[in-house]
């Protein structure tokens, strides 16, 4: 027989109670107790599930049967009765280990140069720490943090709602201490910290941009970010931001892409100029002697595009779409030296004139000359239907 009863009284059960009767005479009691159902029960609530959480473990019920309360003390008191009432209904309990609080995400603006090149930056930002003073404490004085009697030191108020078959559970912070979980008397508190717990700090985390990194990439500085009591530290999360730069743009991979616009006769008899590259670098680009450039033709340079991260003496390639400007007219009097060099297209025609052949000229398009026509078209056809009245039926007159 039990030493001690009490437990056993709140659940109307007897000391040699299976685990079976002990299970289906909490649900019961928890449904009839429950402050959704009775709000004046409250503390008769927490009795009951505090008296489930004992007599449901084996090794609880054993140590509660030898030596009462007194030895569930001694031993490690028990959960709350929220998470009680969720692990008999299947909706899961508190998470085993410290939980790891929330990254710290800043972004980095880099150019391109700072891609190609690599680059070293300092960047400072605050942050929480936990007081020197009191270690976190929030107080240096013994026994003077108390748990929050409203939330038993969980921080987060918990409610269900009973329906059919079903119980919801909805969570929120719990209003007496802010969601600490724990009270300390004004006259007690850390004259640092204000019973806070943790300061705020100013670090300098050094940054380096490797060679071949990209836009979006992310650095991580594990472990450095705000610091709380009881929580695993997040991290620091750099992400990079690459300006847009004016000549060239880089693909998803480790090319470079850039445009380049040649005159007809740079297209046809040759060509050479340079690039700056984003090294400092001047590179020479000339064309093969007989190379003709037609527009829209893309050629590459090895080893001239973006380092490959982690390899950076691998680079890819560097892509350059040419186009090619035409002169806006031509001298008529060029034009048989021009013919003797450029291959022939069609034989301009002699064609026979009747009362069926038209002569007809090109000139430039122009699209807002074309639109107000196709307007103007628009509205002698309207006037032509009736005034664009639509198709209405009219009524016959007595």
């Amino acid at each position: 027989m039990p030493v001690e009863t009490r437990f056993y009284d709140l659940l109307g059960v007897s000391g040699e109670a299976s685990q079976d009767d002990i299970k289906s005479a909490y649900r019961k009691m928890a449904r009839k107790y429950h402050p959704d159902r009775n709000p004046n029960a409250g503390d008769k609530f927490k009795e009951i599930s505090t008296a489930y959480e004992i007599l449901s473990d084996p090794e609880k019920k054993k140590i509660y049967d030898k030596y009462g309360e007194e030895g569930i003390k001694n031993g490690g008191g028990p959960r709350g009765a929220e998470d009680l009432f969720s692990s008999l209904f299947g909706m899961g309990g508190r998470s085993s280990g410290p939980r790891k609080g929330e990254d710290l995400v800043f972004p980095l603006k880099v150019t391109l140069e700072d891609l190609y090149n690599g680059k070293t930056s300092k960047v400072a930002l605050k942050k929480k720490v936990l007081c020197e003073d009191c270690k976190g404490k929030g107080t240096s004085k013994p026994n003077a943090l108390k748990n929050c009697t409203v939330c038993e030191g969980r921080g987060i108020k918990v409610t269900f709602r009973l329906g059919p078959g079903m119980v919801q559970q909805i969570q929120s912070r719990c209003p007496e201490c802010g969601g600490k979980g724990e009270m300390i008397n004004e006259k007690d508190r850390c004259k640092k910290c204000r019973g806070n717990k943790v300061v705020e700090d100013r670090k300098i985390l050094e940054i380096f941009v490797d060679k071949g990194m990209k836009h979006k990439q992310k650095i991580v500085f594990t472990g450095e970010g705000d610091q709380e009591p009881d929580v695993l530290p997040g991290d620091v999360v750099i992400i990079l931001n690459q300006k847009e730069h004016s000549v060239f743009k880089r693909d998803d991979d480790c090319n470079l892409f850039m445009e380049k616009e040649l005159t007809l006769y740079e297209a046809l008899c040759g060509f050479s100029f340079t690039i700056k590259h984003l090294d400092g670098r001047t590179l020479v680009v000339r064309s093969n002697p007989g190379d003709v450039i037609k527009p829209g033709d893309v050629k590459e340079i090895l080893g001239e595009g973006m380092p490959i991260h982690k390899r950076p003496f691998d680079k890819g390639v560097l892509i350059i779409k040419f186009s090619v400007k035409f002169p806006d007219a031509i001298e008529p009097s060029h034009i048989p030296l021009l013919g003797q060099v450029l291959p022939k297209g069609g034989e301009q025609m002699e064609v026979a004139r009747d009362e069926n052949t038209e002569e007809v000229f090109l000139q430039d398009f122009d699209p807002e000359k074309t639109a107000e026509a196709r307007r103007q078209r628009r509205e002698v056809y309207d006037d032509d239907e009736g005034g664009g009245h639509g198709g209405g039926v009219s009524c016959a007159q007595q």
